[in-house]
């Protein structure tokens, strides 16, 4: 079910290729990106997306994107070479799913963002297979424990992200901040996350109004001229409090008890995003670290962290 969905939804991105003005890229995600040694909890995630513009109905409304996603994320304990669960800090898990969703950018620079997805926790994700191949080319130890993983079960998910701009008085045409909000409802996250979000210009050039930016994925532009001669560099901060109610990939199944290994989970945590958008006419890059307190309860599970890095191509 969910894999025929996931195809459904690259045909239809396929036939939406060439009608609208839209943008292709890839999202990687792993904790190798801030050091050679981390590889532990979120420990690798790909996602592969395509945005368009649609036409906005509202006249408050400067710009209007529709967006597909593919993606897998591959979560696993401290030690990956330990069989014995009682060295597993955290349960081993992956997530295949496709996702859709809208974009609207408001001419007063807030954003909201609703994404609706479909997916898969369990063997059927094809996270044992992507991990153990990965530490097979790169050389790594062995994968062991993965039979303990949380077991199969359907991901429905919606989720959405409100970011409206703030201290309008004090800011500069090099420095604004936004207030953000997002709610995570499902079978697989139950969560509410608020925070900050700053953007500082790194170059001689003004910030780009938010819906023309990259901050919130807003590049996309309907006349394919006003690319030539695009620059856009700026440092993005976002600090948080998350909420969370519910982790499937911790503590399995709301429906049932099949999974061996699971954890209670800590409600208050504190996580972080730093990073860099880079922006030149049809390109868009980035890098981001990215921070993640103690999510569950034992006694030897520790915050992480990892990198992720993105590129984007306007067609």
């Amino acid at each position: 079910m969910v894999r025929n969905y996931i195809i459904l939804l690259l045909l239809t991105v396929s036939s939406l290729w060439a009608q609208k003005p839209a943008e292709i890229g890839v999202i990687s995600d792993n904790d190798l990106y801030t050091s050679p040694k981390n590889d532990q909890y979120y420990t690798n995630g790909i996602e592969f997306y395509y945005r368009y513009l649609s036409t906005p109905r509202k006249e408050t409304t400067a710009k209007k994107i529709t967006e597909f996603r593919a993606g897998q994320y591959i979560y696993a304990p401290q030690s990956v070479i330990e069989e014995d669960i009682r060295y597993h800090d955290r349960p081993y898990a992956g997530y295949l799913f496709g996702e859709a969703g809208i974009s609207n950018y408001y001419k007063l620079e807030n954003v909201l963002k609703m994404n609706f997805q479909l997916g898969v926790v369990g063997p059927e994700s094809f996270a044992e297979d992507v991990q153990e191949g990965l530490h097979k080319v790169l050389g790594y130890h062995t994968v062991r424990g993965w039979q303990y993983q949380i077991q199969s079960l359907i991901g429905v998910q919606a989720e959405v992200v409100y970011a409206a701009k703030i201290l309008r008085k004090y800011y500069s045409e090099k420095v604004d901040f936004y207030m953000q909000g997002e709610l995570k409802a499902g079978t697989i996250w139950n969560s509410i996350t608020v925070g900050p979000m700053m953007r500082i210009s790194l170059n001689k050039n003004n910030l780009t109004p938010i819906y023309n930016s990259a901050l919130y994925n807003a590049a996309l532009r309907y006349n394919k001229d006003e690319y030539k001669g695009r620059k856009e560099l700026f440092l993005y901060i976002n600090p948080v409090i998350n909420y969370q109610l519910y982790d499937a990939t911790i503590e399995g199944s709301m429906f049932n008890d099949d999974s061996v290994v699971t954890f209670p989970l800590i409600p208050f945590r504190f996580n972080a995003e730093v990073g860099v958008k880079y922006a030149r006419e049809k390109w868009n890059l980035s890098y981001s670290f990215n921070y993640r307190g103690k999510e569950l309860s034992n006694n030897v599970i520790t915050g992480y962290y990892y990198g992720s890095i993105a590129i984007g191509y306007f067609l």
